[in-house]
């Protein structure tokens, strides 16, 4: 249940956090984030979702879509598809650490309506992902020898690989199972290997110009008869920044990015979602420009 007594930080106070504080926060953190199954179904009754997508440390552009977010009540949930580490813009300073932590004090006041899905950067334990800045950061804070890093992590990776609105729609960082019948799905989450989890977290999509080696770009093939074995209507996903903001395959998929780093490819995007009703392609769903799109700020401490 949510617990709006729990005051989650702001990314300048977790920036400006010497050790003692930040322990201390992490020990908070431990203790009322949830670890999610690697899909997860996520429940009701919302009226809508917001979805974010690769937001990669830029942690003014999730603020503004946390105050989306909060701005809804009870009856709308947060939905992150990955990737809040990594590659910061310069304004944000530590920016993976501030975003990461931020997000993940979110989780802890509003466990039931807030959804960090993994990327492939926060699984970057198991199938290393390139650049990895956060390590840096973390040290660039706290000095060296501390357990920082390895308790962020483990928190990030909590989070499910895949989630499931309530209205039949898929959410996954990057792809999703290569099944073909309704009994693949049943247990295509059970015991990932590596090939699986590649698939969902690092697999491109084929009209991507990208090609990062790891995982077989997938196409509307594929995506056909993924939807024809789950019953899912619409994929929205993250990963491929060329993507941002463009339907693909009859209106069923949308690739998000919610970083500056990536606006010059289609902005700077949040997708507030229905979720009462069947939503059938993208014309139903609404996609907002953050108003940081083309913004540069002072540098944070």
């Amino acid at each position: 249940m949510s617990d709006p007594t729990f005051a989650a930080p702001t990314p300048e106070a977790i920036l400006g956090m010497g050790r003692p504080k930040v322990q201390a926060l992490f020990a908070e953190l431990e203790a009322r984030v949830p670890t999610h199954p690697k899909f997860l179904a996520i429940p009701g009754p919302f009226r809508e979702a917001i979805v974010i997508g690769d937001s990669h440390g830029d942690w003014r552009s999730t603020r503004e879509a946390v105050a989306r977010f909060e701005a809804g009540g009870i009856r709308r949930c947060f939905v992150g598809l990955g990737d809040y580490i990594d590659r910061a813009p310069k304004d944000c300073g530590a920016g993976s650490v501030a975003n990461a932590l931020y997000l993940l004090g979110l989780v802890a006041r509003y466990p039931d309506r807030v959804f960090l899905l993994q990327g492939n950067h926060e699984a970057t334990r198991s199938i290393p992902a390139s650049p990895h800045d956060l390590p840096e950061e973390v040290e660039r804070l706290w000095g060296p020898g501390g357990d920082e890093y390895a308790r962020l992590m483990g928190l990030l990776e909590r989070g499910p690989y895949a989630a499931a609105l309530p209205n039949a729609i898929y959410c996954a960082h990057a792809g999703f199972p290569l099944i073909g019948n309704r009994s693949e799905w049943a247990g295509a989450f059970d015991h990932l290997d590596d090939d699986r989890a590649m698939q969902i977290l690092w697999a491109e999509c084929d009209e991507s110009k990208n090609r990062r080696g790891a995982g077989i770009p997938w196409g509307g093939r594929d995506l056909e008869r993924f939807f024809r074995a789950t019953a899912f209507r619409l994929f929205l996903r993250g990963h491929d920044p060329d993507l941002t903001g463009q339907p693909l395959y009859d209106g069923r998929c949308l690739t998000l990015q919610t970083t500056r780093l990536y606006e010059r490819f289609g902005g700077v995007l949040t997708a507030r979602v229905p979720t009462e009703h069947p939503v059938l392609s993208l014309r139903d769903i609404g996609i907002e420009h953050l108003p940081t799109e083309g913004r540069r700020f002072p540098a944070a401490p």
